[in-house]
């Protein structure tokens, strides 16, 4: 079992997955961009995602908009897994990762995946109905380290935060960009320093792309508290670390809810069933 996200691209490096990474190639590099604001919203985000294909898998992470170089697209197509998990640049590390692991270890019930199906509508429809299913791998608050204490919310995402206060779950809302929530509550910006304040940890697979994850992995690892990951960033990334400080995972592949109105399906590893 890897505990860090380091031992874990040496053991990938090291051809401890599969096949070796110096002999797969990634086929096609692309970005993908979205800015949306769901009907009775007052607010809108964008997205920015990179995704790499390995035969027919598909490695993602997701970085803030216009971040991502020009000449990064380049740097991918052709190149090796090995080469790009030594990549300047850590979204290009993260999406090359995923794209092998998701490779060599697909969301499949052999690997440990439970399919959870997704039916077809609105993005808004659709963003809530992925909510209930994250939010579903919690533990009940009676069961959670430390008792009634709030929910860590890693990557604001209104619709969880809206599924969280209808169970009636107080939460701390963090993420880098800063901000308010859809109900005007001030959106937290220092993690760590919220970590000693909650009692459980729900967090963006984005953490992997901007490098904050092991701080919360250690912590969960330490503490014992319930670490979620909502992963489409790293969602074959994610799972392999249960029981090394992650709790359960969310795990969505591109494409992602909110590219297509159809039905879909995300898969969830561990947490209640």
């Amino acid at each position: 079992m890897v505990r860090t996200v380091a031992e874990l691209f040496d053991a990938v490096r090291a051809g401890a997955y599969g096949p070796d990474p110096a002999h797969e190639r990634i086929s096609l590099a692309f970005t993908t961009t979205q800015a949306v604001r769901h009907e009775g919203r007052a607010r809108g985000y964008r997205n920015e995602v990179l995704s790499l294909r390995l035969d027919a898998a598909l490695g993602s992470c997701a970085v803030e908009p216009g971040a991502l170089p020009a000449d990064a697209l380049d740097d991918c197509v052709g190149a090796t897994v090995a080469d790009l998990l030594s990549h300047p640049l850590l979204p290009v590390r993260t999406a090359a990762l995923d794209a092998y692991l998701a490779h060599v270890r697909p969301h499949t019930p052999g690997n440990g995946a439970r399919p959870y199906p997704l039916a077809a509508g609105s993005s808004l429809s659709r963003s809530r109905a992925r909510a209930r299913a994250v939010v579903d791998l919690l533990p009940a608050d009676s069961a959670t380290p430390g008792e009634h204490l709030p929910v860590l919310v890693i990557g604001v995402v209104n619709s969880l935060l809206e599924q969280l206060r209808s169970r009636g779950r107080a939460y701390l809302p963090c993420d880098l960009k800063g901000g308010a929530t859809e109900w005007g509550e001030p959106v937290l910006t220092d993690t760590a320093a919220q970590l000693e304040r909650c009692g459980a940890v729900l967090a963006s697979g984005m953490t992997l792309g901007n490098g904050t994850f092991q701080g919360l992995l250690d912590h969960a690892a330490e503490t014992g508290k319930p670490l979620v990951m909502f992963a489409q960033t790293g969602s074959a990334v994610l799972p392999r670390f249960l029981g090394a400080g992650v709790s359960a995972v969310s795990a969505e592949p591109y494409p992602f809810f909110w590219l297509d109105g159809g039905p879909g399906i995300i898969h969830r590893y561990g947490g209640r069933s």
